[in-house]
């Protein structure tokens, strides 16, 4: 059964603009707005409350080598990852609707603690930023595939020294465009790796068998879903939208196929600033609707 955890945090984005305060916080209202409870209640979802990050702070003036709100992160991390760890025990599947890309940090504390297997991470950039091939670090929704695997700071990528979360062999990235600077290291690193052309070639069905046929994900799996995997003709109501990616359609069935192994799920970076007349939470709701609609029945949970 699903278990639908309100995570709305900003906190991994940099700002819009001077002043200005990402929008993704949010997400989880306006998808609740967008029938998307709803919707899922009627196939046997429950509301697991929410679980609040602290405030968003702007600090350009942050030592070298540091987060942009490292310190709330870490903390929303633990917290989230504790409610996480908390509904699978009692053998729900949670979908934490975010928020940004930062969250899947309590994804991985939570599996590394219940065992809980690897990583399927949908999204439009690799987000494999991090000391070791950039000097520009400090945002961690650009970077959180980097961290889920241990190539990061320290403070962030072994929390409680319980890095890495997600082991390499046990990842999958599904989404990024050809152009993603990080593209050829993260192929070199993990699993596997399906850029959104392949999709849009091939169709999401062997995208998903793909990823279905790797041995180590055989035990289960964590979904990102940043949605910015989306094309932004359809959805332009992200923080960082690029051309090229994959269509509505195409990301139902890639859920659809995904989701019954997967023991959770989070969705990130919709940004309803972006969205003022609700009509883009309305076909999220519905994309993860009918995606995910099965998400965690073939993976343990009861």
């Amino acid at each position: 059964m699903i278990a639908l955890v309100s995570a709305p945090s900003n906190l991994g984005l940099r700002p819009p603009a001077p002043g200005a305060v990402p929008g993704t916080s949010k997400a989880p209202e306006a998808l609740r707005e967008a029938g998307l409870y709803d919707a899922l209640a009627t196939r046997g979802a429950v509301d697991a409350g929410a679980v609040l990050p602290g405030r968003y702070v702007d600090d350009p003036d942050r030592a070298e080598h540091t987060l942009r709100n490292q310190d709330a992160i870490i903390d929303h991390a633990r917290r989230l990852a504790a409610r996480l760890v908390d509904l699978r025990r009692r053998g729900y599947a949670p979908l934490v609707l975010g928020g940004d890309c930062s969250l899947l940090v309590a994804a991985g504390l939570a599996s590394r603690v219940t065992g809980a297997g690897g990583l399927v991470h949908v999204d439009g950039h690799t987000d494999f930023r991090h000391p070791g091939n950039s000097a520009s670090i400090g945002s961690l929704a650009g970077e959180d595939l980097a961290a889920a695997i241990g190539e990061h700071l320290p403070e962030i990528a072994d929390i409680d020294g319980l890095g890495p979360y997600f082991e390499a062999a046990s990842t999958a990235h599904i989404g990024c465009r050809r152009e993603d600077e990080e593209l050829a290291e993260v192929t070199e690193r993990i699993a596997v790796t399906i850029p959104a052309d392949q999709i849009i070639l091939h169709g999401a069905a062997r995208a998903a068998s793909r990823v279905l046929a790797e041995p180590r994900l055989e035990r289960g799996f964590w979904i990102q879903v940043d949605v910015d995997v989306l094309d932004p003709e359809c959805m332009p109501a992200v923080d960082s939208p690029d051309p090229g990616g994959i269509e509505p359609d195409d990301l139902v069935r890639l859920l659809q196929e995904l989701a019954p192994r997967a023991w959770g799920a989070s969705v990130t970076v919709f940004d309803p600033d972006l969205d003022p007349t609700g009509a883009h939470a309305v076909l999220l709701a519905r994309i993860l609707t009918e995606g995910l609609d099965r998400l965690g029945e073939d993976s343990g949970q009861e």
